[in-house]
């Protein structure tokens, strides 16, 4: 309750919202430039991010200098990875994940994960119907109902659209292999719904982000 209360102060926010979008370590000077505050108020601010577990933080030599005279390595600040969720009344919705998850994983037939993955890609594809029909957001619509649903998508240098991150990360961690399955066949419905032919969803597992990529063929 804590570390979710300390955003509600504003500057933190926005700085927490900085941070989180980067996807890389920032400094307290560019931090402090994003939100139009001094440095000391946006490091004052950041560590408190940080004591309450929200950032983590590192420190590295930014330049060419190295060894003595080269000055103090800059602390830098990353979203941790760490999960944070407040409910009343108490839910535990990824319990219940993680028993289909299991399910599917102990069913030797396949029965279980081929039942879920179908049922993943027609709700992805209804998603996108709705999305369409409602006009939530436009390929600014898939990013925009992707960023609804929590996969915080940017594009990257050769104009592949990846998800920093992984609404089910929880479960995906115990069970990568069932889990990426859906979630893959979830956002292929979504790009079926949206009507979005030319893209094709693909895993593609990397390190602090989700295992699916969404790519346009030339």
């Amino acid at each position: 309750m804590e570390a979710l209360s300390s955003l509600g102060h504003p500057v933190r926010r926005r700085l927490y919202q900085f941070v989180a979008a980067a996807g890389r370590p920032i400094g307290r000077d560019e931090a402090a430039a994003s939100v139009g505050v001094s440095r000391s108020l946006a490091a004052y601010h950041l560590d408190k991010l940080a004591a309450q577990g929200l950032v983590d933080t590192s420190f590295e030599r930014r330049g060419d200098r190295t060894g003595p005279g080269a000055g103090r390595p800059a602390k830098l600040y990353r979203r941790a990875r760490s999960e944070f969720v407040l409910r009343t009344s108490p839910r535990d919705y990824e319990l219940f994940g993680e028993l289909l998850v299991r399910a599917a994983g102990e069913d030797k037939t396949g029965a279980v994960r081929g039942t879920l993955e179908g049922v993943a890609y027609k709700l992805g594809r209804s998603l996108g119907e709705r999305a369409k029909q409602e006009r939530i957001a436009a390929q600014a619509e898939l990013k925009g109902v992707l960023r609804l649903r929590g996969y915080e998508p940017f594009e990257d240098e050769d104009g592949a659209l990846r998800l920093r991150n992984c609404p089910f990360e929880a479960v995906a961690k115990r069970y990568p292999e069932i889990v990426c399955g859906l979630n893959l066949r979830l956002l292929e419905g979504l790009l079926a719904g949206l009507d979005i032919r030319r893209a094709r969803a693909s895993l593609e597992p990397a390190e602090d982000r989700c295992c699916v990529a969404i790519t346009t063929p030339s």
